[in-house]
Formats: C-alpha cells, sequence, structure tokens
C-alpha cells in the first residue's frame, strides 16, 4: 500500500502542468467542519475589530453587491468550489458566499502563525524565517516556525483573540496545511492584524511577496495580479485530485478579499483559471483597478 500510494503522488505530480504542490497527501479528504478548537468564540457574524471609521468612511462598494452577485461570482469558478468573502475595513460591512465553508488552509496557515510569533519577540532569525514565510511562502521556514512556535496552540491562540468561529489546528500534528480556515475568517483576520501592533511589519512581509516561491511556484494568482494589493497565496495538491489554491488580501487598502478554492479537475492550470475568473468578477463588483492575472 505505502508503495502504491508513493507512486501515485509521483504520478500526479509531473502529469499535471506546473504542479508544485506545498503539500501532497496520500490520503482522501476527511471530515474538516468540527469547528474552532477555542469554544465560546461568539456567533458566526463578522465583527468589526479595527478603528472605527464607519461614520467618516466614503461610500463602501459593497453596498451594491447583492447575493445574487456573490453567487454569480463564485459561479465564475465553474467546476471548483468556492469560498468567498469581502470585509470593508472602513465600514464592517461584508457580503460573502459559503463564507463559513471549512476549507483545508494550504500556505494560509503561515499567516495565523505569523501574527502569534511576533508576539512572542521573535529574535532576528525568526524574523527572517517569518518573513520567508510570508512572501516566499518557504515551507522549510513555516516547518522550523511551526515547532518553535507552538503552531498547534498558536491556532487556538489566533483564533480566540480574532474570533475566527470556523478555524482550528489539524488533526494531524505535523500537517500544518490541514489547519482549517473559513473565507469568512480570513477577512476577520486582517481586520484583526490591521488593528494590531504587528501591523506594520506583517503588511510590509506580504507587500514584499516575490514573484516565484521558494518552491518555484508562481504567485502571479488571484489577489496577486492586483494593482494595489498584498496577500497570502497558498496552494495543495490533495490525492486523489483536489487542487487548493487560495488569495487572501488587501485590495486599495479598504477591502480585506479572501478568495478559497477546490478543483476537482487534478489539474492546476484549470485551478488557476477557476480561481482568476473569482477574483477578477469580485473586483469588478468592487470597481478596483486591476492589472494583469495569469493563468
Amino acid at each position: 500500500m505505502r508503495w502504491t500510494l508513493i507512486v501515485l503522488l509521483v504520478v500526479a505530480v509531473f502529469a499535471i502542468p506546473d504542479a508544485s504542490p506545498c503539500l501532497a497527501h496520500g490520503k482522501r479528504s476527511a471530515d474538516i467542519s468540527r469547528g474552532p478548537d477555542v469554544l465560546d468564540t461568539g456567533d458566526a457574524d463578522i465583527s468589526h475589530t479595527g478603528s472605527d471609521t464607519s461614520e467618516t468612511a466614503s461610500p463602501s462598494a459593497i453596498s451594491d453587491i447583492s447575493a445574487a452577485d456573490t453567487s454569480d461570482i463564485a459561479a465564475a469558478g465553474g467546476s471548483s468550489d468556492v469560498g468567498l468573502a469581502i470585509l470593508d475595513l472602513q465600514t464592517g460591512q461584508v457580503v460573502s458566499q459559503q463564507g463559513d465553508k471549512p476549507f483545508y488552509s494550504a500556505s494560509l496557515s503561515k499567516l495565523i502563525l505569523a501574527v502569534d510569533a511576533l508576539r512572542q519577540q521573535p529574535s532576528d532569525e525568526d524574523k527572517d524565517l517569518i518573513r520567508r514565510a510570508l512572501s516566499a511562502s518557504d515551507d522549510n521556514a513555516m516547518d522550523v516556525l511551526w515547532t518553535r512556535f507552538d503552531g498547534m496552540g498558536a491556532i487556538g491562540r489566533v483564533a480566540a483573540e480574532a474570533g475566527l468561529t470556523g478555524t482550528h489546528a489539524p488533526d494531524d500534528p505535523s500537517q500544518w496545511g490541514e489547519v482549517v480556515i473559513t473565507a469568512n475568517d480570513m477577512v476577520r483576520l486582517y481586520d484583526h492584524i490591521l488593528a494590531s501592533p504587528e501591523r506594520d511589519e506583517v503588511v510590509a512581509m506580504l507587500s514584499s511577496a516575490t514573484a516565484t516561491a521558494a518552491d518555484g511556484f508562481d504567485q502571479a494568482f488571484g489577489l496577486l495580479g492586483v494593482t494595489g494589493a498584498y496577500a497570502k497565496q497558498g496552494w495543495m495538491y490533495y490525492l486523489p485530485s483536489d487542487v487548493y489554491l487560495h488569495s487572501a488580501g488587501v485590495v486599495d487598502d479598504r477591502y480585506a478579499v479572501a478568495v478559497l478554492t477546490t478543483s476537482p479537475t487534478g489539474n492546476w492550470t484549470t485551478a488557476r483559471e477557476s480561481i482568476n475568473a473569482v477574483t477578477t468578477a469580485a473586483l469588478a463588483k468592487l470597481r478596483a483597478t486591476t492589472g494583469p492575472t495569469r493563468p
């Protein structure tokens, strides 16, 4: 059985165009909807935790986005399963489609851990690891940080502080890519970060994202194809055929956007086209200025 799984993994990686997953797993998807690690984190509504500027904020584009619009935006992803959330950081208004649907995080868990690690007076060496994990999505850096900064506990601590009601640590402590997240929680997380002492460091690290990740993966998809956006990207191939591609960040210093996708096709090109289509549709509704997105 072990050799069968190894052979399948090798075939999957080399038979699929552009395959360079952060993590690859020799098991089928499990039930990931067991709920948050920390009890009593409040209801499922997104609460605005940043500075209260709602009385002076300019009108929000979110006001013009209907439930039918969010459904159409998600439908742009074709066969991909899509979780979408958009939060106006000035007014606290939010729209979502499958916003509470659980997804495996892939590398978005690096952003959650970074928030906790930066609060623990990290050394210069540790800060360099955090920078590498956020900007180049460096898995080796994350492996060290996950152990050094109690990754399993960090997920629960940040979830409690930020009110992340659908986020929890992985069942397997060795698999940080299996942290469970939701689109609603990812925009909550950005709202939390931007009101925290760690704001400037996190934004600077995300803003220095490299075009090519440490593992050679092209990061120019989703929000990183947008002018004026900074984001954390995630990608993962999960046997037998699920391709995870996520993009969560901030557009025009006003809107936190999370686009989480799982493509059942087993094809990276199709998955990239899907998340780019959803992101483009969402930004069109926000009337954001977009740059080229590459499939």
